[in-house]
């Protein structure tokens, strides 16, 4: 993560206390809401879900075992067993989960999860010393699942006029990291506006965050200004980098589950993608109840492997994994449906983190039996060069990776003036 200066600091602080002065307009639509969102309501829940039982398909806080959860033939057979240490831990999982019972070590208290045991982790990983220092770090927290939460909005799902009732249709889920506040702001004036859409589906969002590393100016006064005043910030107890990803995946499934665990669906991306919100719902409500019910859609990574050259942030040594990667959706951003939410956090209890989240979230799918599925409107690895100033080409995507926060401004007020014309 880029170093953030003093100066970007206070300008930052001026810029919230501004904020906090004025006042944001978002367009919302006004509409009955009822018709559209028992649509997708029904669509979900009176579908054939491919659980393994009752337990999986309650929307109630994470259960305290992984005795119900069923492993797919195709998850094993895509994995090689093999004496790669991260195929070694999943083999010993799955063994422990045929026998009925839970897996090694999977339910520590945060902190005393850290491996710290040097001789353990060279007795099991014999070049581990080798490896580069933030992965020797990923490898020492496998085992830290729960981290405290530092910034909650536990009402984030409840709106008073519903009577207390959760009708959050979609809820955008956005990774973002501390000193990212720029990217934050324009996902809140453009693509990422909570309310009541057109269509009736309510929306609303939340940013993903960790704790600022060590050498980093501490940002806590200002994030905390910021999530008082805009309410959408959630931090946890962690340092914020790539290999954290699958963790701040992990306990935002522990979170929803507790305190949004009716939504109809979940969109996680990054800040700086842009979003075509109103073609993103026009899709949703264009479902039938079993594309409803098992959605996992994306851009499709299909013949992936792991990379070994160990100057780029994606790479993984051989003696770590040993294998080729299920088809996963770009993490750019994917949609997935709310039912999935609690069996995947069940079978996440089984397989061992990986430290690229995307790839991670595609083995707990596969595992389940939940296949990816492609759309061309997500393209997370941009579109071609010439069109890139074309608007007419937006009007008929979903998403696009990777666009600053001006270029995000600029776009969502271009599709949606008057004058274009496609």
């Amino acid at each position: 993560m880029r170093r953030i200066h003093s100066f970007y600091v206070m300008s930052l602080l001026v810029t919230l206390f501004m904020i906090l002065y004025s006042t944001i307009h978002l367009e919302t639509h006004s509409a009955e809401p009822e018709d559209a969102v028992m649509h997708l309501r029904l669509q979900i829940h009176d579908s054939d879900v491919k659980t393994q039982s009752p337990k999986l398909e309650t929307f109630t806080s994470p259960p305290p075992d992984v005795h119900n959860v069923s492993v797919s033939d195709g998850f094993r057979q895509t994995i090689p067993q093999n004496q790669a240490y991260w195929n070694r831990l999943l083999y010993l999982s799955l063994r422990n989960l045929d026998k009925g019972e839970n897996p090694p070590r999977h339910d520590m208290h945060w902190s005393r999860c850290r491996e710290t045991n040097q001789e353990f982790l060279q007795t099991n990983v014999h070049d581990f010393s080798s490896y580069p220092v933030l992965f020797r770090d990923f490898v020492q927290g496998m085992n830290c699942r729960s981290s405290p939460v530092l910034i909650n909005q536990p009402n984030k799902c409840v709106s008073s006029e519903e009577d207390g009732a959760n009708q959050t249709s979609l809820l955008f889920a956005i990774k973002s990291a501390p000193g990212n506040f720029e990217q934050r702001q324009a996902v809140r004036e453009t693509w990422g506006r909570e309310g009541l859409y057109h269509e009736g589906l309510r929306v609303r969002r939340v940013f993903l965050l960790g704790k600022s590393p060590q050498d980093d100016p501490d940002l806590s006064p200002l994030l905390s200004f910021e999530a008082q005043h805009f309410g959408d910030l959630l931090q946890w107890d962690f340092e914020e980098s790539f290999l954290n990803l699958t963790l701040k995946m992990n306990v935002f499934l522990q979170w929803t589950l507790k305190h949004c665990p009716h939504v109809s669906f979940v969109f996680s991306g990054d800040d700086d993608v842009f979003v075509n919100t109103p073609a993103l719902l026009s899709y949703l409500l264009s479902l039938k109840g079993s594309e409803a019910s098992q959605l996992y859609v994306g851009h499709v990574i299909s013949t992936a492997k792991p990379l070994r050259d160990p100057n780029i942030k994606y790479y993984i040594p051989l003696s770590f994994y040993d294998g080729p990667y299920p088809a996963y959706a770009g993490g750019g951003g994917f949609l997935i449906s709310g039912v999935l939410l609690q069996p995947l956090y069940s079978v996440s209890r089984v397989i061992p983190f990986f430290p690229i989240d995307d790839v991670y979230m595609g083995m707990c799918a596969k595992a389940l039996g939940v296949s990816s599925e492609a759309h061309a409107g997500f393209q997370t690895f941009d579109i071609k060069e010439q069109d890139r100033e074309n608007l007419c080409v937006y009007k008929d995507l979903i998403l696009i990776h990777q666009r600053s926060p001006s270029q995000m401004k600029k776009l969502w007020k271009g599709i949606h003036s008057p004058l274009l014309t496609c």
